[in-house]
């Protein structure tokens, strides 16, 4: 079957609320030399193409521009210079922008074939959530099998990458979640699970580990939470900073509590870290597209821990691409436990 002259994707026109989200007709794009076009079976939503569309998020690309980060599908077309045996072969891939629409163009080199018992949906939430994960514990935050972490928003996307590694590390895991998603994740092997909603929340934490600390917490949340979190670091503690969660709200009000957060976050003053024997680091994986091989080879090993049945992408719901704005609601209202995706 020939492909068609047009596609449909989901563009931000503007800042704002999910209604903002368009479903459009657009051209059908042409893959350039070294590029492919993938028919997207699956595109998966990240908390930070909420922020795009809310305009909190540092570094994004102006609108009107198409979100989307991470994508599954067929390929069904090469440009000159990539071998021709791509096409027709199931992929997943990590890009910058335009996942929300039927197809999608992207630089072979950042491709990989899809492992086969592994379905589109949960193939589209493996890029980026699990690169992030990787990074933050293997790569940064250099977690071992006798040490303590602390995922905050632990339902989430990243939360539930983390949340593999850590168990095929070894490590002793604390998460923080609403009460209502406690069960689910200490199903899905969980140490200790802990409402974050509760004021005293970081003081059980502190009972958890007998007053010792953590050695790792990773937080998508915010300043006011970092705060918090340098409080439980034990001894040659980390924290690996992801995310602003904090600042997310549409227009004027978000870009004032980004702004009031900042004015409130941590300094790092060195001596400080240096006397309690700690680290501070940050992770934004869409600043690291142009380091493809190391991309590619973290990537690898996540697909390796699929072969090896200790990566276990948990797909929450699939949305229709014309319910893009729904799907966006539905995870600033912290319903979702694990990956929302799109189903072009």
């Amino acid at each position: 079957m020939s492909a068609p002259d047009s596609m449909r994707q989901v563009v931000i026109p503007r800042h704002g609320g999910p209604e903002v989200l368009q479903l459009e007709d657009a051209p059908l794009p042409q893959p350039g030399p070294g590029q492919l076009r993938i028919a997207v079976s699956a595109a998966g939503i990240n908390f930070a193409d909420i922020l795009i569309r809310q305009g909190v998020y540092p570094d994004a690309r102006p609108p009107p521009c198409v979100p989307g980060h991470e994508i599954s599908g067929v390929v069904d077309e090469v440009g000159d210079g990539v071998d021709p045996m791509w096409k027709g072969r199931a992929v997943l891939a990590l890009g910058d922008y335009g996942g929300y629409a039927q197809y999608h163009v992207i630089d072979a080199d950042r491709v990989l074939p899809k492992p086969a018992d592994l379905e589109f949906p949960a193939a589209a939430g493996l890029p980026l959530n699990y690169v992030t994960a990787w990074l933050l514990l293997i790569v940064m935050g250099s977690l071992r099998g006798d040490q303590t972490l602390l995922i905050q928003n632990a339902g989430g996307g990243v939360g539930l990458a983390a949340l593999d590694i850590a168990r095929h590390v070894g490590a002793r895991t604390i998460g923080t979640a609403s009460p209502g998603k406690h069960e689910f994740l200490l199903s899905r092997g969980l140490d200790h699970a802990v409402d974050y909603r509760q004021t005293g929340w970081h003081k059980e934490v502190a009972t958890i580990t007998r007053n010792r600390g953590v050695d790792l917490i990773i937080d998508p949340m915010g300043p006011k939470s970092w705060k918090q979190g340098l409080s439980l670091l034990a001894n040659g503690g980390r924290l690996g900073m992801f995310g602003i969660a904090e600042a997310a709200r549409p227009g004027l009000s978000g870009k004032l509590r980004l702004l009031k957060g900042m004015i409130g976050a941590p300094v790092f003053h060195p001596s400080g870290l240096i006397r309690g024997n700690r680290g501070v680091f940050g992770c934004n994986v869409h600043q690291m597209y142009e380091s493809r091989t190391r991309l590619n080879g973290w990537l690898g090993a996540i697909l390796q821990g699929v072969a090896e049945g200790w990566v276990r992408p948990h797909t929450d719901r699939c949305f229709p691409l014309a319910e893009a704005a729904e799907a966006h609601a539905w995870i600033e209202a912290r319903k979702n436990l694990g990956k929302v995706i799109l189903i072009p």
